[in-house]
């Protein structure tokens, strides 16, 4: 028996209807008192598509024997998903063939053997809370739509800030990635040096500095670009050995941009740089912030995590002191992706009078309950999904303990894996890990007996990008790489997920071996 989206492709179903009555009535008109979806044929769709989701992109997704990812390229890859949309809708088994095409072409980043970015991993109970915001599809403005995620928001950064150490409380706001929380830090700052530009504009204030370390995200440069600061008032600090701000270089910094004429306004330190997980020293930043009257913002987005953990939140000793921090639940805690939060110490509504629009069609002021739960004025955007439910979630279900042990032993994983390259012919480290970022080098046999200089550099720059495109080819493992200053092209692992064993770690080694070993 056809389906009911069988009759519908094949005009019996609703709309053939209408299209009949469009003939007989001058006026075109449609049926106005029936729905023209099926509600039985969308249960029984989402059905089928939860089954392959949960067998294709979670059970299968997640073996160690699966293929991290089947590689095409883009023109290939065009031809097999068949990208074109036509006037006519395909028939549903059709659809769900397009789901499981979907899935299978796309890299498994909960993979045990995926190290490639500064997230991966299955977290079952933030997934859960993505279908249910998924199919709830409300949106976070108003207490009015979307009361339940609204006073969830509200403990998860209630949390957090008790968490960061700021005991008299603060404000906050999830926002869709850390780039965007950073660019929050960078407009809350200004705000405060200067009110009057959210009304006047660049006009109103003098050339201002933002000051920020050569090893920073760049979503800060970015941030400059989009608010008319401009790249080159972002002044970058340099950095030790270890990738770590140094104090007294950016004292520095402070002093130059003013004998220039300008006015730097802000600090950006990281905790948990991109490639060496490094942190920056927050206190004796702090210090120099105080003195200047400058806005310190922490990029905490990558080792936020490390705050949960009682063995590791010495990584950021000082940041109860800072103005702001963004920090992404989505990365070493494992949220689904996107959680990601920005946290401010102020409480005097710093972000609403910043951000705010008033709407009226939003933020009625006669509204018949408490309005301070209408949080989307603090926002730059208006459409902003619940992902605060995603870590809410996640917490209920793990608790405070649980997280403190997934931040410890991801740490304790990559202590492992930076010991097992110092044993073995071939591998060496670029840094000691502070954090969960492992980065090496990988020497072949035929480079092995060059002295250390330009030749050896030269060489070695050559062999990462040739082993990654094997090792995407086979499918077997993701692990990034990059240059770094003057540095050779080198890998980077990143170690998260709690399903990785210490036999994964062991094979990534061998599988770089056996994949370079002839470079």
């Amino acid at each position: 028996m056809a389906s009911n989206v069988e009759r519908h492709i094949n005009g019996q179903g609703p709309m053939a209807q209408v299209r009949h009555l469009e003939k007989c009535s001058p006026a075109g008109s449609f049926v106005l008192n029936s729905p023209t979806a099926n509600k039985q044929t969308a249960e029984s769709f989402i059905s089928q598509a939860m089954d392959i989701i949960v067998d294709e992109a979670v059970k299968k997704a997640t073996d160690v024997q699966e293929k991290v990812c089947e590689w095409h390229a883009p023109e290939q890859l065009k031809k097999l998903l068949d990208l074109e949309l036509r006037d006519e809708g395909e028939a549903e088994s059709e659809i769900l063939q397009r789901c499981r095409d979907a899935i299978r072409y796309s890299v498994k980043t909960s993979h045990p053997r995926f190290f490639n970015q500064l997230y991966a991993g299955m977290e079952p109970y933030s997934m859960v809370a993505s279908f249910i915001a998924e199919a709830i599809k409300t949106n976070l403005y108003t207490y009015e739509v979307a009361p339940v995620f609204t006073l969830m928001e509200d403990a998860v950064l209630r949390k957090m800030i008790k968490v960061i150490g700021w005991e008299e409380g603060g404000d906050g706001i999830f926002n869709p990635g850390g780039s965007l929380s950073n660019m929050y830090a960078v407009n809350l700052a200004r705000y405060r040096y200067c009110p009057n530009f959210k009304e006047a504009g660049m006009f109103s204030a003098q050339r201002l500095v933002i000051l920020t370390s050569q090893e920073s995200h760049y979503s800060i440069s970015k941030g400059a670009a989009l608010m008319g600061i401009g790249t080159k008032n972002v002044y970058t600090v340099p950095t030790d050995e270890r990738g770590r701000m140094i104090p007294s270089a950016l004292e520095d910094k402070i002093m130059l941009a003013k004998s220039e004429g300008a006015v730097p306004f802000m600090v950006n330190a990281t905790a948990g740089t991109t490639v060496l997980g490094a942190f920056d020293p927050i206190d004796e930043i702090s210090d120099i912030c105080e003195k200047h009257n400058l806005w310190l913002h922490v990029d905490a987005c990558w080792g936020g995590a490390a705050l949960m953990s009682k063995k590791h939140k010495h990584l950021l000793k000082g940041i109860h002191r800072v103005d702001s921090v963004s920090w992404n639940p989505h990365k070493m805690l494992m949220a689904s992706l996107q959680c990601s939060a920005f946290l401010v110490r102020d409480k005097t509504s710093l972000l609403q009078r910043c951000h705010s629009a008033r709407a009226s069609y939003l933020f009625q002021q006669d509204k018949f309950y408490d309005i301070s739960y209408d949080t989307g004025d603090k926002s730059v955007q208006c459409s902003r999904k619940p992902d605060a439910f995603k870590f809410w979630l996640m917490w209920k279900a793990l608790g405070t303990r649980e997280l403190d042990q997934r931040v410890e032993r991801a740490l304790a994983m990559a202590r492992y894996l930076a010991e097992e390259i110092k044993k073995r012919d071939g591998f060496r480290l670029v840094v000691e890990p502070e954090y969960a970022n492992v980065c090496f080098w990988y020497l072949p046999p035929s480079l092995r007996n060059l002295p250390d200089g330009p030749e050896l550099w030269k060489k070695l720059h050559t062999v990462a990008p040739v082993v990654k495109q094997r090792m995407m080819k086979t499918g077997s493992m993701m692990v990034g790489y990059q240059p770094l200053g003057d540095k050779a092209n080198f890998f980077r692992m990143v170690v998260i997920s709690p399903q990785v064993s210490r036999q994964d770690l062991d094979f990534v080694l061998d599988e770089i071996h056996s994949l370079g070993k002839d470079l």
